[in-house]
């Protein structure tokens, strides 16, 4: 995890953390202990429960409690078992919590509801998921928010990284784990093409699946279309949209990654043929609306026929898969950043409501990951932008001419309206003393 040892490496001597008592809900591998870790080397306590019912390591939260740490997490929890573990995480005497990380938002629907008195000396909550980060939002509308929230989510590292590579790379593993399915030839239809739609719909369509996309954002919806038009087709991403009643008798898989609820129901689940496999990517098990027993189950009809419900419709990389170690290296390096601006914020910066992370920190997550990489000083002159100012029009004019000449002789072509123009063109110069961003 580059980025985030690198910050361990920068800030353990400052330690920002000082003094922070972080109570934590996300899922509980190896990459959430090198966090947890990290957070210890700035300074905090923390003290952890799980977000998801199967997507803890048990020898993972063993080494952490072996290390030292407060864990509440075991995989395979009923729900009162969850439930229990967040409010043994949080419910200590002698113990109060001044920072919130949580996923998905159980944590700090908890601590609202059983111990709200907590808030007072709360400094902040830093969200991970959509689904989280809509219930703060739902807080702040009804005027019931009562610190300052961090939304991760929506900033550009956890976007265009954690949600789109992560899950592109992890679908497949996990329904190759689940069910040995070969992909060449299915037809499969995703429900929601954001950043976690598109990376599961590039993976499928790479290994020969026949991908439909559903999607009610316009922005999205465009993105994905593909729509034939007499003879020549036109598309963006090249995926059909439809509509999920047009497709349910036919499809193989179902995908949910929507952050939604109730997106595929009885009414959908009664249609499906023999053997579909049906799984969530969204982070809440409402999208799915069933009732089932464990990790990957048959769902029997009077008739006889089979669905493979997979994860009882929650989270399926998590729980029945693993994650690329790369990828999550930003994004908890993201979480970390922000609990470091939230708890060192002077009064006032941040009122009760709902931030974007900063975007200087999320350059500077990237940043530490490709220095990793790539070394110090070779990202310092792949980052570093320097200002290339052109000169007058009559000194590119005279170079122009200086360079093609023999060629305006020897082929009686203007160079000017063709040669000449296209190369200033080619680097996005378009008049006399403009100016370009070059990356040296």
């Amino acid at each position: 995890m580059p980025a985030l040892m690198a910050l361990r490496k920068r800030a353990q001597g400052e330690k920002p953390l000082a003094g922070a008592k972080v109570v934590g809900c996300t899922h509980i591998t190896a990459q959430t202990a090198v966090l947890m870790e990290t957070l210890a080397a700035l300074g905090a306590q923390c003290r952890w429960a799980a977000c998801n019912i199967y997507s803890t390591q048990n020898e993972v939260a063993a080494a952490l409690a072996e290390g030292g740490f407060s864990v509440f997490a075991w995989k395979g929890e009923s729900e009162d078992d969850f439930w229990w573990c967040i409010d043994r995480c949080v419910n200590l005497e002698g113990w109060q919590p001044n920072m919130i990380l949580d996923d998905g938002g159980d944590l700090t629907h908890w601590i609202y509801k059983k111990y709200p008195n907590m808030f007072k000396k709360i400094k902040g909550i830093v969200e991970e998921s959509v689904t989280g980060v809509h219930r703060l939002y739902q807080l702040s509308k009804a005027g019931k928010l009562c610190v300052p929230a961090m939304n991760v989510n929506d900033s550009v590292t956890k976007q265009k990284f954690d949600n789109l590579y992560c899950c592109r790379e992890s679908i497949l593993d996990g329904l190759k784990r689940t069910t040995d399915v070969m992909f060449g030839g299915k037809q499969v239809v995703v429900c929601g093409y954001g950043e976690v739609g598109k990376g599961c719909c590039a993976a499928l369509k790479a290994m020969g699946s026949i991908v439909y996309v559903t999607e009610i954002d316009p922005i999205c919806a465009l993105q994905a279309w593909y729509v034939r038009i007499w003879v020549r087709g036109q598309s963006m991403d090249g995926f059909r949209l439809v509509k999920l009643n047009e497709v349910i008798r036919q499809v193989d898989i179902v995908i949910t990654c929507t952050g939604n609820k109730n997106v595929v129901v009885r009414e959908y689940l009664d249609r499906m043929k023999n053997g579909c496999i049906v799984c969530n990517m969204g982070h809440s098990n409402t999208e799915i609306d069933v009732v089932s027993s464990s990790g990957v189950d048959h769902v029997i009809w009077p008739d006889g026929k089979r669905i493979v419900l997979l994860a009882e419709g929650r989270l399926l990389n998590l729980s029945c898969s693993t994650v690329p170690t790369f990828v999550l290296s930003i994004t908890a390096t993201t979480q970390a950043l922000a609990l470091i601006e939230l708890y060192n914020a002077p009064e006032g910066r941040y009122k009760q409501d709902v931030y974007l992370l900063p975007k200087k920190m999320g350059k500077h997550t990237d940043r530490g990951q490709a220095n990793s990489l790539l070394g110090s000083s070779a990202v310092l002159t792949l980052l570093r932008k320097k200002r290339l100012t052109l000169k007058e029009k009559s000194d590119c004019t005279k170079r122009t001419d200086q360079d093609f000449r023999k060629g305006r002789r020897d082929s009686g072509v203007s160079v000017e309206t063709s040669r000449g123009r296209s190369l200033w063109r080619g680097c996005g110069i378009t008049g006399p003393g403009a100016t370009a961003d070059i990356f040296i």
